[in-house]
């Protein structure tokens, strides 16, 4: 029986660091048979999950997630992932825990913060000596280290548990080293002396609560685009009862079929056909284009788009999941949940990063032990490095700039399908174009009217548009749209044929006009020139009609496919960038050179099959080259599916957007240049924060361990670098590297 495959996303709730991810991404796999597939991203807090339902049961993977010690949300029946409002009070739920512990942990580690240093300035030195001073402190110090540090002592035995240690379990071991030796002094003081470190186990705990806070506003942020993509779309829409009523229903209730009014300045709630009314609609949120596009019967138009100065009755083709939004949506979460190959070095340093850490604090401790005689300058080494070498930053150094450019993408109508396209899309140096509906539009126009008569008289041009209102052609729509364009009255045709494969011939205010192939329509009347012009013509790329008027030869009419706007840019901006382009097309080669040349494009491959773009591709990669294809047909699929990074245009059929690893919504070809300076600038992003993330921990953790203990010079705060300040140090970092991942959410292209 064929394995049947189904995709579910399943927030996961109570994760701090990179390792927390590792543990539930382990458990998932490990503890549930079946499981096809898991990646746990921690920025998106969400396991994307592949497995047959028919094998596995989703209750099974909640099961496993909470038995490594966190949450998981599960869909409701019939969905792949939770309903937004569920999710959205689960989280609410445990941000206000976490709010409270904060609080808690603020209210009570601010007086014992300052009790404990003006005892040690000896400003109180006479009621500090006293016996029940420390136990002041110790009251204060036990709801910070059993309340607000509960998290990390549950996170850690869970973590513990399952076979793996995470950031609580070198947290929860740091602050309970300093209140476990705080609790003996207090005991024992004969013993051990009077000086108790609680502020120091609370100070811990309260600041890396407040880092994670911090932390997950700023993550709260860069995921930002998907919710602002989600808040588009309108909740409610007009629909057209049989009997002409418009009555408000919510969105979910539509379907295919039903008609929807929507009014100028409203939000269109569904994909659909107009069907009547003419408006321009604005599409920026799809496209990244800021000009309105005019719509009218016929047209297609895309929920959450505006309607900005018209009446429209739209047939609804698309609706929920099935409208373009929904597919963006689906694509940047899909984006966001998977992983960068770049990823792949943090998630192998954390796994063993944890207990090499514990490892290298017993060390510390050991050796200072045995070098000093002491316990507690042994003590405060051995937490200090268990406090600073947390990995946060390192697990948050991808995932939070792979959201947040993929949400910068989205905006821009670029859709990335993965981490990895956003990844490989920065090396590449050969990018090849289709021609058709790529580079240029796909729908001919008229290009010039050649009169071959004397003198120069449009009013042949009006009949000869005239006889081929009646066709349905490409190549007669051009010639009908090109007459109007110069403001021509077309005459109704009185009787019309079409020649297949020939032209047309109708009776046009009581002349007999002929359309189409020079050699159908007057062939033996044409001069040595007339054919001059018209080889010169087919050099360029253009097709050519002739024009009779009974069976007088009046006039020629060159069509051709123009290139798109900002093509020629686009291509510019490649070769700036050290690109090099190339059109690759199965149309002939005179065609392909002159609309190459027209945009700038040098190097040119024509009369090429569907099969043989493939090989196309493979000649340029087995020189050395990082190649992208950008096409929008089913032929561009195999070599979209080929390249290294393959591009598909909005406007393309589905089938290319399959194969393809990034979706251009509009038709805008400068969406490939867009998409590569992206990823440029967010390898420099994560290259930044992996620098910083490891550097912060080959600097620090030493400093930490006391390498600095001997240097005179530096001040004592730095030479034995606190636990509290350790504490501090390392809820900045992480804060620091999601911060940078941000710059991205502002990403000048």
């Amino acid at each position: 029986m064929k394995t049947q495959v189904k995709k579910f996303e399943i927030p996961i709730l109570g994760m701090h660091c990179a390792a927390c991810a590792l543990n539930v991404e382990k458990a998932i796999k490990r503890k549930v048979p079946g499981i096809i597939d898991a990646t746990v991203n921690l920025v998106t807090e969400r396991a994307t999950v592949s497995l047959d339902p028919r094998n596995v049961q989703l209750e099974a993977i909640a099961r496993a997630v909470e038995e490594a010690g966190y949450k998981a949300i599960l869909p409701s029946s019939g969905s792949d992932r939770p309903e937004a409002d569920e999710e959205e009070s689960a989280r609410k739920k445990e941000l206000s825990q976490r709010q409270r512990e904060l609080w808690v942990g603020i209210v009570f580690t601010a007086p014992l913060f300052f009790l404990s240093m003006w005892r040690d300035s000896s400003l109180l030195t006479t009621i500090s000596s006293e016996a029940w001073y420390n136990w002041v402190l110790f009251i204060l110090a036990a709801p910070v280290q059993f309340y607000t540090g509960m998290v990390f002592y549950r996170g850690g035995i869970k973590s513990l548990a399952s076979g793996s240690a995470n950031m609580d379990v070198l947290v929860a071991l740091g602050s309970s080293t300093a209140f476990i030796y705080s609790i003996t002094v207090l005991l024992f003081p004969a013993e051990l002396g009077r000086h108790v470190y609680f502020e120091t186990s609370a100070m811990i705990v309260t600041l890396i609560s407040l880092g994670k806070m911090l932390e997950a506003a700023a993550r709260g942020k860069a995921s930002l685009a998907i919710r602002k993509l989600m808040d588009l779309a309108p909740k409610e829409a007009r629909v057209l009862t049989p009997e002409q009523e418009e009555k408000a229903v919510p969105v979910t209730e539509l379907k295919p079929g039903d008609l929807v009014v929507v009014r100028p300045g409203e939000s269109i709630p569904v994909d659909g056909e107009v069907v009547w009314g003419d408006s321009a609609v604005d599409e920026s949120m799809l496209t990244g284009e800021s000009m309105p596009v005019e719509k009218s019967p016929g047209d297609k138009v895309f929920g959450a788009t505006v309607n900005n100065n018209g009446l429209l009755k739209i047939r609804a083709t698309g609706v929920g999941e099935e409208t373009a939004l929904a597919q963006i949506i689906r694509l940047v979460r899909q984006a966001q949940a998977g992983k960068a190959p770049i990823q792949r070095l943090a998630d192998r340093v954390s796994a063993v990063f944890v207990p090499s850490i514990v490892a290298l604090a017993l060390i510390v401790f050991a050796s200072w032990l045995f070098a000093t005689g002491h316990f507690v300058p042994a003590m405060v080494r051995m937490v200090a490095v268990l406090v600073i070498a947390c990995p946060c930053a390192l697990g948050l150094a991808t995932p939070t700039a792979i959201m947040a450019a993929s949400g910068r993408g989205a905006r821009q109508g670029i859709l990335f399908k993965s981490g990895e396209a956003i990844e490989l899309a920065q090396s590449l140096d050969t990018v090849i174009f289709d021609k058709t509906g790529t580079i240029t539009r796909g729908t001919p126009e008229m290009a010039e009217w050649i009169p071959l008569c004397v003198p120069d008289n449009e009013e042949y041009l009006a009949l000869a548009a005239g006889a081929e209102t009646g066709s349905e052609h490409p190549l007669a729509r051009a010639v009908v749209e090109g007459a109007k364009s110069r403001g021509l009255v077309l005459p109704e045709p009185e009787s019309f044929i079409s020649r297949t494969g020939l032209g047309v011939e109708a009776m046009v205010n009581g002349s007999r006009v002929r359309v189409g192939r020079p050699g159908w329509v007057s062939s033996d009347l044409l001069s040595e020139r007339d054919n001059m012009v018209m080889q010169e013509l087919a050099l360029q790329g253009k097709s050519v009609v002739a024009v009779s008027v009974d069976n007088k030869p009046v006039g020629l009419i060159s069509i051709f496919d123009p290139e798109k706007k900002g093509a020629k840019d686009a291509v510019s901006e490649l070769l700036k960038s050290g690109i090099t382009p190339v059109l690759v097309t199965g149309d002939q080669e005179s065609a392909a050179k002159f609309i190459a040349s027209r945009v700038g494009i040098d190097q040119v491959i024509a009369g090429v099959l569907p099969e043989e773009k493939v090989r196309v591709v493979e000649y340029f990669q087995s020189n050395g080259k990082k190649v992208a294809v950008v096409g929008d047909g089913i032929n561009d699929a195999p070599a979209l599916a080929r390249a290294l990074v393959g591009v598909s245009v909005g406007t393309g059929t589905d089938i290319a957007k399959e194969a393809s690893d990034i979706t251009l919504v509009g038709e805008d070809i400068g969406g490939v240049v867009k998409a590569i300076k992206l990823s440029r600038a967010t390898m420099r992003i994560i290259k930044q924060n992996l620098f910083w993330a490891f550097f912060y921990n080959l600097a620090l953790v030493p400093v930490a361990a006391g390498v600095l203990h001997q240097v005179s010079g530096l001040p004592l705060y730095i030479r034995d670098l606190h636990p509290m300040l350790a504490a501090a140090a390392m809820a900045l970092s992480s804060v620091t590297v999601v911060t940078n991942s941000l710059r991205l959410s502002r990403f000048k292209f």
